[in-house]
């Protein structure tokens, strides 16, 4: 499961003119699920949302999460997430999780995070064309993957010598 995290003053999604989710003060939260994914990734991403130290404290630092700040969050599937740009000038869609997969498990992720106290859930329409309207909120932008474990390597990947940071890695101070 890969998700773009955009803190935000507001969000809205609508479909063919009519509103289907917004909020205020929270987080716009871009899903996409790709083959293979299941509840455990579903679990962590919404654990990790909901406790994601990105809110501000009176010190300026990031030390609140969406559950400090009593926020909302927007949740809009987004297949496209796992587009394979690598060969050729047409993206490639074939690791994105089957419609009959994703669909429930986006659901599902919806309701973790309500389980793990986000009290405002909302979500665009799956499958549908949708505008996504936010105003970003520092900016502040995450991107966060399942297939990515805390030291940056890809689970079930060998070890192997780094040519630079990965996902969740920073670059060493020089």
């Amino acid at each position: 499961m890969r998700c773009v995290v955009q803190r935000v003053t507001e969000s809205a999604v609508t479909v063919a003119g009519e509103s289907v989710g917004s909020i205020g003060q929270g987080l716009l939260v871009l899903v996409g699920v790709k083959e293979g994914d299941g509840e455990d990734e579903a679990r962590w991403m919404a654990a990790k949302i909901a406790n994601l130290r990105i809110f501000e404290d009176e010190d300026q630092r990031f030390n609140r999460s969406l559950l400090d700040v009593a926020g909302a969050a927007l949740v809009v599937p987004q297949f496209t997430l796992y587009g394979d740009a690598q060969r050729g000038r047409r993206p490639s869609f074939s690791d994105a999780a089957a419609p009959e997969v994703a669909e429930p498990l986006i659901a599902r992720f919806c309701a973790l995070l309500r389980e793990a106290g986000v009290a405002e859930v909302q979500s665009g329409r799956f499958g549908a064309y949708m505008r996504v309207a936010l105003i970003n909120d520092g900016p502040v932008t995450i991107l966060l993957d399942t297939d990515v474990s805390r030291s940056g390597q890809l689970k079930g990947a060998q070890s192997q010598p780094s040519s630079g940071p990965m996902l969740g890695e920073t670059s060493p101070a020089k």
